[in-house]
């Protein structure tokens, strides 16, 4: 007998679900039903997300949420990978230690994926500075096969990491230095080919520049749209933000009410065209790119193709739990879904 599984099938057989729902799917797949059965709604309605939690020592999602240049780690450990030096002109002189590794990363509750990182995490570390201030980013490949790091924003081409003579093997390294400009809100990613396989596996993050005088006070947090092609057949089958499948559903991001909360979204989801960020009960004011003459929008839904990235910036009225999620349904239903946890106390 012939029969396939879709990709969301694939997931709950897989046990991204509850077992009920994994087990409906092999009848499905076998007899050919499409139509969930009254069984799987009563299920997947007490069910939105996965059952258990991701091992958070290798990858805290929440912390990572508002870590910028590794502020998330201890001072003693942030010195080895970071420094910061001021300079005459009032501007800084920023120094990072990036190295690729191979790395199993969890996905969701026990669900590994082979990973290409930077730093250990799949988003790398987000890199943040002030235009005009020097950046200089020593990278160490110490994956097995030739990686690059590639900055979106202004850099002379002996910088860029994208031709075949800038490819790092490994075992080697490469100083990457430039300038902090043009202000806004970017990215970096391997540059290697094949590149949707250098970007799918991993190696990529989110790259800020604020402008001089830095930004209005709010409470800032980045997250990277993402997903897995867990079997490697060019179609994905975990949808995140900041990697971990419904993270922010087990763990809702704690926000509080009358204070500005500033998100810097980046899309960089291989094998979909495009990927998007929904917020129940808000609105919100976004700024493509962040640049400062980007036109402002002020809309509940933003669409992204890889590579584009927006800041978006809003503040909760009302106290309680506010959804967000891509409004793509399947991708929602496969891990990209979420909750703001609106408090009328201070976060913490």
């Amino acid at each position: 007998m012939k029969w396939t599984l879709s990709r969301r099938d694939w997931m709950q057989v897989a046990g991204f679900g509850a077992v009920l729902t994994g087990a409906a799917a092999w009848t499905r797949a076998l007899s050919g039903q499409a139509s969930p059965t009254s069984a799987e709604h009563a299920v997947h309605a007490h069910a939105m997300g996965t059952v258990g939690r991701v091992e958070k020592s290798a990858f805290d999602a929440v912390r990572f949420l508002r870590g910028f240049n590794f502020n998330h780690l201890p001072d003693a450990e942030r010195e080895k990978v970071y420094r910061e030096t001021s300079r005459p002109d009032g501007s800084m002189l920023r120094e990072y230690d990036i190295f690729a590794v191979d790395r199993e990363i969890e996905i969701a509750p026990g669900l590994f994926f082979p990973a290409w990182t930077y730093n250990g995490e799949v988003p790398g570390p987000t890199i943040r500075a002030t235009e005009g201030d020097h950046l200089r980013i020593r990278f160490v490949n110490q994956g097995s096969h030739p990686h690059t790091i590639h900055f979106h924003g202004w850099h002379p081409p002996e910088m860029d990491g994208s031709l075949p003579e800038h490819q790092v093997m490994p075992g080697g390294s490469f100083l990457y230095e430039f300038d902090a400009e043009p202000v806004g809100l970017h990215l970096y990613h391997c540059h290697a080919v094949p590149l949707k396989r250098h970007i799918h596996k991993g190696l990529y993050g989110a790259f800020i520049v604020d402008p001089r005088g830095g930004r209005a006070p709010a409470d800032e947090m980045v997250m990277v749209m993402n997903a897995f092609d867990t079997n490697f057949d060019n179609e994905n089958e975990v949808y995140a933000v900041n990697s971990i499948a419904n993270a922010y559903m087990t763990d809702p991001v704690r926000v509080t009410v009358g204070r500005p909360v500033r998100i810097y979204l980046v899309n960089l989801t291989e094998f979909d065209l495009l990927n998007s960020f929904h917020l129940h009960g808000m609105f919100f004011d976004a700024a493509r790119t962040g640049t400062p003459s980007a036109h402002v929008e002020h809309i509940d839904t933003i669409v992204l193709a890889q590579g584009e990235r927006a800041i978006l910036e809003t503040t909760f009225r009302y106290p309680g739990d506010f959804m967000f999620h891509a409004h793509q349904s399947e991708f929602a239903e496969l891990g990209w879904m979420g909750l703001f946890r609106a408090e009328a106390g201070s976060v913490t």
